[in-house]
C-alpha cells in the first residue's frame, strides 16, 4: 500500500498530533484536527469523516470543499472531518489543498505518491478514528441535502453501510445517454451475474460504520475504480446491510474517467471476485445485523458456479465478436459469437453447475440448450437494429455496450431455463 507523503491539517479547538513512520524519502506529518462541530450550538457526540479523492483538480478543488464545507457547517447536526485525499496529482492540488487545511477548520489534507481511488479510500479509512467514513465526488455532482439521509442510518446502528443511487425511483438525474446506458448495463451485469441486490455499484457517494470497513479492507484487493463495488459484494456476501438513498444528480461534463478502461478493469475484477466466491474467501467474520434468509445450498453453488461460468463466457464473447467485427457485419459477428461461447457455456455448465457427467444426453442438452442461444440471439439482434436506428454512426464500442446489456438479461433467461427444465433433476439420473 502507498505511503502518504505529506499530511496537513487546520486549526482546532483541540488538536491531536498523530505521528507516522518515516518512510524513504522522508515524510512529513503535521497535527491534524479534531473533527469539527457542525451547526448545533451542542453538536452530536458522533463523528463522520467525509473523503474527497482528488487526482489533478487544482481548478475545482477550493470551490467544492469551501462548498462542501460551508453547508456541513450550516446543516449538519454531527461533528465532522473533510479529508482531501490527494492521489499522485502533477498539477498544484496538493498545494490547493494545503492551503484550504490551512484556512478552514475541520479540514485536513493527506498526499500519496500512487494514484488509484481505491488507494486513496484505503488509506484514509483504515486510519479513521471516526464512528462512519465516507466519501464523495470532488465535483459534488450529487446533491448535499442526501449526505445526511445517508449517514444517519449507520449512526444509529439501522445499517452497517450505505449507498447513494442514481437508479433509485425517487432520483433525479441528468446525464447523457451513453453514461446512462453503460451505468445501467453494468449495474444489471453486478445482479444478474453476481447476485447484486444494490441498484448502484458507481455512485460516488457512498459511507459505511468505518468498525465494519476496517473489517473488510484487507480482503478487497482493488485500488482503483472497483473498490467500491467489490467492498459492496462482500459485504453483501458477509450478511451486512446495505442502505439506499435517492439522490439528485447531474452529470459533470469535465469528467476524467476513462470509461473504456474502467469497464475493461469492472469485467476483471468482477471475474476474480467470482473465482473468491466459489472458493468461499468473500464471507468475512463480520456478524450480519439482521437475520437474513438463505438460499438452498444446492442453489447457493449452482448460482456461484453459473456466475463464474457466465463471466468467463461473456469475456469470451466479447473478445470473440470484436475479432470478427473487424472481418464481418455486426449482426454475422454476434452470431457466430454467441453461438460459439452458447455451446461451450451449456457444456461446462452441464459439468460444473448441474454435476451431469457422461455422454448420455449430451446432444440433448446442447439442442435443449439452444433454446436459451435462440433467445439471446433475438435479444442482441434487435439491440442491434435499435442502436442503428438510434445511432447510425454508432462505434464498434457503443455496440458492444449494449450487446452487454442485452446478454445479461439473456443470462437470467438461461439460468431458469437451465435450472428448471434442461438440466432438472428429476429428468436425469446421469449424476
Amino acid at each position: 500500500m502507498s505511503q502518504p507523503t505529506a499530511l496537513a491539517g487546520g486549526s482546532a479547538a483541540q488538536p491531536q498530533a498523530q505521528a507516522e513512520p518515516q518512510p524513504q524519502p522522508p515524510t512529513q506529518t503535521k497535527v491534524q484536527p479534531q473533527p469539527h462541530a457542525g451547526a448545533q450550538a451542542a453538536p452530536l457526540a458522533s463523528t463522520v469523516e467525509i473523503v474527497v479523492p482528488v487526482y489533478n483538480e487544482e481548478r475545482v478543488l477550493a470551490a467544492s470543499v469551501r462548498r462542501l464545507h460551508a453547508y456541513l457547517l450550516a446543516t449538519f447536526p454531527y461533528r465532522f472531518t473533510i479529508t482531501v485525499a490527494d492521489n499522485a496529482s502533477t498539477d498544484a492540488t496538493w498545494q490547493v489543498a494545503s492551503e484550504l487545511s490551512a484556512e478552514l477548520p475541520g479540514v485536513r489534507a493527506v498526499h500519496l505518491d500512487q494514484k488509484g481511488r481505491g488507494r486513496a479510500l484505503r488509506h484514509v479509512w483504515s486510519r479513521s478514528e471516526a464512528d462512519v467514513v465516507s466519501y464523495m465526488d470532488v465535483d459534488l455532482s450529487t446533491g448535499l441535502d442526501a449526505f445526511l439521509p445517508l449517514v444517519a442510518p449507520l449512526l444509529s446502528g439501522h445499517s452497517d453501510l450505505a449507498i447513494g443511487s442514481r437508479l433509485h425511483r425517487g432520483s433525479a438525474v441528468v446525464r447523457g445517454p451513453k453514461r446512462e446506458f453503460i451505468s445501467r448495463t453494468y449495474n444489471l451485469m453486478l445482479r444478474t451475474t453476481m447476485a447484486a441486490r444494490f441498484s448502484d455499484a458507481q455512485c460516488g457517494f457512498k459511507a459505511a460504520r468505518t468498525d465494519v470497513v476496517k473489517a473488510l479492507l484487507d480482503a478487497v484487493e482493488d485500488q482503483t475504480w472497483f473498490f467500491d463495488t467489490e467492498l459492496l459484494l462482500l459485504a453483501e456476501r458477509s450478511g451486512l446491510r446495505i442502505h439506499e438513498v435517492p439522490v439528485d444528480w447531474v452529470d459533470d461534463p469535465d469528467s476524467r474517467v476513462d470509461i473504456v478502461r474502467t469497464v475493461r478493469d469492472d469485467l476483471k475484477g468482477m471475474w476474480r471476485v467470482a473465482r473468491k466466491t466459489l472458493s468461499g474467501a468473500t464471507r468475512l467474520p463480520v456478524p450480519p445485523r439482521v437475520q437474513q434468509a438463505q438460499l438452498p445450498p444446492a442453489m447457493k453453488w449452482q448460482l456461484s458456479s453459473f456466475a463464474v461460468i457466465g463471466v468467463v463466457s461473456t469475456l469470451a464473447y466479447l473478445a470473440l465478436y470484436l475479432i470478427l467485427r473487424q472481418l464481418s457485419p455486426a449482426v454475422l459477428a454476434n452470431g457466430i459469437a454467441l453461438f460459439a461461447t452458447a455451446i461451450a457455456n451449456t457444456a461446462a455448465n452441464r459439468r460444473f453447475t448441474f454435476g451431469v457427467t457422461g455422454t448420455r444426453d449430451a446432444l440433448k442438452h446442447q439442442v435443449e440448450g439452444g433454446i436459451a442461444f435462440l433467445i439471446g440471439l433475438v435479444l442482441s439482434t434487435a439491440t442491434l437494429a435499435l442502436v442503428r436506428v438510434a445511432a447510425p454512426a454508432a462505434s464498434h464500442l457503443v455496440e458492444l455496450a449494449a450487446l452487454v446489456g442485452a446478454n445479461a438479461l439473456s443470462t437470467v433467461v438461461r439460468f431458469l431455463l437451465l435450472r428448471v427444465w434442461v438440466f432438472h433433476p428429476g429428468r436425469h439420473s446421469g449424476r
